[in-house]
């Protein structure tokens, strides 16, 4: 699925050195991505031999260089909540690409994400090496969804995916899918899932949705359009209380408790 808006995307003006700025910014994220990539090459072998899924060597490694990428953009970043400990689940609202780096550059988490994603050049590569979880949105196979989830879980691994389904503008949270919360629900007791809230504060004078990419919004135009800002907003993360998954009768109750507590966040910005 992919969300539109019944009104058009912003129109941004380009600042004076817009791609000076594209260029220094896009060069050094390239370069920090590059060697991020060739260190996890050279270590995951080894790391696979002696850890099998877990990542104690390369995971860091992926945290290191999602925050330096955010530290390139100059797009700054909190961190509001107790971010959960201990393997689980966690759930976010999706709002651009920029989720994935905000999201690993404090949180040591993996990915989910829709199987078609590995196929993808460039990013599909990107996604196995970082060791995201690829699968199918069908409740029929849910079973093997389960038996995937359960061994990222018994790993100590926590699982991060959006339940909407598409990114949006940042102003609002989609309803929630529910049918990765199925195999949430058949991994057993104990296992709980920790709602989260993205929100994006565009840079002074910019559109309220600046950061959001949704519709038929072209990648690269985006990604000039961070890039070349003159100035940057910020991104905050705010981590809910833990749900325990066995509390809820099906899964979707446990999605709409979690839809609920992300979008209390996003109303109270």
């Amino acid at each position: 699925m992919t969300w539109y808006s019944d009104a058009p995307p912003p129109e941004v003006a380009r600042a004076r050195g817009h791609w000076r700025r594209v260029v220094w910014r896009g060069g050094r994220i390239a370069a920090v991505i590059g060697a991020g990539v060739l260190v996890t090459l050279l270590l995951r072998g080894p790391e696979r031999a002696l850890h099998g899924l877990e990542r104690p060597w390369t995971q860091p490694v992926t945290v290191f260089v999602m925050g330096r990428v955010l530290a390139i953009l100059d797009i700054a970043l909190t961190v509001e909540g107790s971010p959960m400990t201990g393997p689980g689940a966690v759930v976010a609202n999706h709002v651009s690409w920029l989720d994935i780096f905000a999201l690993n550059a404090r949180k040591r988490v993996y990915f989910v994400a829709k199987s078609e994603v590995s196929g993808w050049p460039a990013i599909g590569f990107l996604a196995r090496l970082v060791g995201t979880v690829f699968i199918r949105r069908d409740p029929r196979e849910a079973k093997a969804q389960t038996g995937i989830l359960a061994a990222r879980l018994g790993a100590g691994q926590r699982l991060l995916f959006f339940p909407e389904g598409s990114s949006t503008d940042g102003l609002r949270v989609l309803p929630f899918k529910s049918t990765l919360f199925q195999a949430l629900r058949g991994l057993g007791e104990g296992v709980k899932v920790q709602p989260v809230t993205l929100i994006y504060e565009a840079p002074e004078g910019q559109d309220a949705r600046f950061y959001g990419w949704w519709g038929d919004m072209e990648l690269g135009a985006h990604l000039g359009q961070v890039l070349g800002a003159a100035r940057q907003g910020r991104v905050r993360i705010i981590c809910h209380p833990p749900l325990d998954v066995a509390g809820y009768p099906d899964r979707k109750a446990l999605a709409l408790a979690c839809e609920h507590a992300v979008r209390a966040g996003m109303d109270a910005r």
